[in-house]
């Protein structure tokens, strides 16, 4: 057994109170587990009470249930009577020594008397507490194996607190989740953190509102699109128009891509790349893709996205070969003067910019190379066939390989239980792996089962880069500090050489990527139910388990692709991210409601454009605006639920009303235009 020590620095210790009190710990190092009292000076727990925490030196975790707590200790009554006692003590009592904790009064004769009652009574109780103790040591490790203490965020802010751990010194000592003490070293983890809660009075309510509306019917239903013009628009960049420029008879030259970033900076590149080859009249070489010591995945074009389709389905807009002629390859591009960097190209360069400074290295050396090519295109001004050529690209071109569909359409099998007729979406994602029913089938059927997919964009790498604060103290703080100084030296030396902006008015700015805790605010305000099927979509959660648990406590029902699919199922995709993103990517386009936390994600951006290009107004997807929902959770101490719940709302609505692309808006993201989309 050990004692978990939680102390306020500024607390009066008990020694200077000429106090103390006896605890029991299970026997020292290696003898039986005998009952033992042994002096421990009390600290505080809070500001104004005594208290001793005791858990099972079986388990790892911290236990949270206060039932175990009765049991080892004597009941409820244990505490109340314990702290009374020891607060009411005086100095001039006379009656407690600080060095023994017996009573030194006057003798009475009664006791004589009845010393072996007495006796036999504390035999009893003695028997009767070790073996509860024994119980408790050998059922204790199995009922707190995976819990973890919930600390107000404001506990880790106060200098005034201090956390410590005392144990058996044979058997480690063991902090609460955040740390890790052995042999007076410390180390940090991050599979076992404390409960992070920064919104617990709102959570209370949520959970409250959600249960009474369990089995009722919601007048709202963020299930479907709220706006009939958005089925008015249909997908139409495929088709061949008469004011489109056709393939040059001779070409300039040709384009090479090597695109970095992860799956979905990639295709953006590829598309750019599609739209300048044809602008420069030059001929596509099949992009590549660079490897990265962030995603530190080897996957080419080839592995992710089906070639010869690509060609087949562009080849009336560009040539594109797979790889340069002979005659080409041996030329040392580099020393030629025709590899460009992202750093000879302005970002979102316009049409002019390639023509002036690209085009006459490729008439010159018949070769250019792009390396990087990140956001290297802007999107206005841009000549309309262009404009169509980029959304043939994306929505039409680009399809899975059959492996990458095969996995996808088993991800969606696993979620739901029936299935209504593909839908072109599906059809395009999925390809003949769309999952579908007879019409027998059908008529058994109540209906598709439906599944929310949520982008819950909150990776470590996100958070540090926002320098915003989340409520985890000052371990927090420090372990984003260490991160940021290893992976972004160029935002440290911006820092530097900048008036720093407080994380409090970096999240009134809406700057700060949503939390999972808010993520389920944001769901319940909408009125969806705990018994909502959810996809998450993205890499590990920043915190693990212990930024989780709020949202898991108001949706229990949370699946990944991790959790579907079996390990030999993906075995297939393990060391590549990209190829697992890909089925990210298929599980949050095809889903019911798509819900994103941040509008800037690549990946939330694409599959918004890919439900509003094949949806047919019947793909809603839930776009939360960060500087409104900080607005509204900055009065999370006083905001009645009805109030939160309709500003929610109101909130995601006016995300959701159907508008065309704003001049600069990507293309990719909001094809409602004439260049990708027809309004019937």
């Amino acid at each position: 057994m050990f004692l978990i020590h939680v102390k306020a620095r500024n607390e009066t210790p008990l020694r200077e109170r000429d106090s103390c009190i006896e605890v029991f710990t299970m026997g020292k190092q290696g003898s039986p587990r005998s009952a033992r009292p042994i002096l421990q000076n009390t600290n505080s727990l809070f500001r104004t009470k005594d208290y001793h925490i005791r858990s099972s030196s079986d388990s790892l975790g911290a236990s949270t249930d206060p039932s175990i707590g009765r049991r080892i200790l004597g009941g409820d009554n244990y505490w109340n009577s314990k702290v009374v006692l020891l607060h009411g003590l005086k100095d001039n009592s006379g009656k407690f020594t600080p060095c023994k904790g017996v009573y030194v009064g006057k003798k009475h004769t009664w006791f004589g008397r009845n010393v072996k009652p007495i006796a036999f009574i504390l035999v009893l109780m003695a028997s009767l507490f070790l073996l509860d103790s024994l119980m408790v040591s050998i059922f204790g490790s199995i009922n707190l194996q995976g819990s973890s203490p919930t600390i107000p965020s404001d506990a880790h802010e106060d200098p005034g607190w201090s956390w410590s751990v005392k144990g058996n010194k044979g058997s480690g000592w063991y902090a609460l989740p955040y740390m890790y003490a052995k042999d007076d070293n410390v180390v940090s983890i991050h599979e076992e953190r404390p409960t992070v809660q920064m919104y617990g009075r709102l959570l209370k309510l949520a959970s409250m509102v959600l249960a009474e509306k369990e089995f009722k019917q919601d007048s709202l239903n963020f299930w479907n699109e709220p706006y009939h013009q958005a089925s008015k628009w249909k997908p139409c960049a495929d088709k061949k128009y008469r004011t489109t420029p056709g393939k040059p008879d001779k070409s300039n030259g040709y384009i090479m891509v090597s695109a970095n970033g992860g799956l979905n900076q990639q295709r953006v590149a590829i598309c750019n790349a599609v739209a300048v080859a044809s602008l420069l009249n030059a001929t596509l070489v099949l992009p590549k893709f660079l490897y990265s010591n962030v995603w530190k995945d080897p996957s080419q074009f080839g592995d992710i996205y089906q070639e010869d389709y690509f060609m087949r389905i562009l080849k009336d807009d560009i040539d594109i070969v797979k790889e340069l002629p002979p005659h080409l390859k041996p030329l040392d591009i580099e020393a030629m003067g025709t590899l460009i960097t992202d750093a000879d190209i302005v970002k979102e360069a316009k049409p002019d910019d390639y023509i002036t400074s690209v085009l006459p290295l490729l008439l010159q050396n018949r070769v250019v190379h792009f390396l990087g090519f990140g956001n290297r295109l802007g999107f206005d001004p841009l000549p309309p066939h262009l404009q169509r050529l980029r959304c043939k690209c994306n929505f039409h071109a680009l399809k899975f390989v059959l492996k990458i569909q095969k996995v996808g359409s088993l991800l969606i099998k696993r979620i739901k239980k029936y299935y209504a007729a593909p839908r072109q979406l599906d059809k395009q994602l999925l390809g003949d792996f769309a999952p579908g029913i007879s019409p027998k089938q059908h008529n058994i059927a109540s209906g598709p089962s439906r599944y929310l997919a949520l982008h819950l964009r909150f990776e470590e790498d996100m958070v540090a880069y926002s320098l915003c604060d989340f409520g985890g103290g000052d371990y927090e703080k420090k372990e984003l500090e260490a991160y940021r100084d290893v992976h972004f030296p160029l935002l440290i030396e911006r820092l530097k050489n900048s008036k720093p902006v407080s994380p409090v008015e970096l999240r009134k700015l809406g700057r700060c990527p949503l939390t999972p805790e808010e993520a389920a605010l944001v769901l319940a305000a909408l009125g969806f139910k705990p018994e909502t099927f959810i996809y998450l979509a993205g890499s590990h959660i920043y915190g693990g388990s212990s930024r989780m648990q709020p949202f898991t406590s108001l949706y229990p029902n949370l699946v990944t692709k991790e959790t579907l699919l079996t390990s030999s199922e993906l075995a297939p995709f393990k060391n590549f991210s990209s190829q697992l993103a890909a089925l990210d990517f298929i599980a949050c386009a095809t889903s019911d409601v798509f819900a994103m936390t941040d509008s800037g994600s690549q990946l939330s951006s694409l599959v918004s454009g890919f439900r509003t290009y094949y949806g047919d107004g019947h793909a809603p997807t839930l776009r939360p605006n960060k500087k409104r929902l900080a607005a509204i959770l900055s009065e999370n101490r006083t905001i009645g639920w009805n109030t939160f719940e309709d500003r929610v709302r109101k909130m995601i609505e006016e995300g959701q009303r159907v508008q065309l692309r704003g001049s600069g808006r990507s293309i990719y993201r909001q094809p409602r235009c004439p260049e990708c989309m027809c309004r019937s």
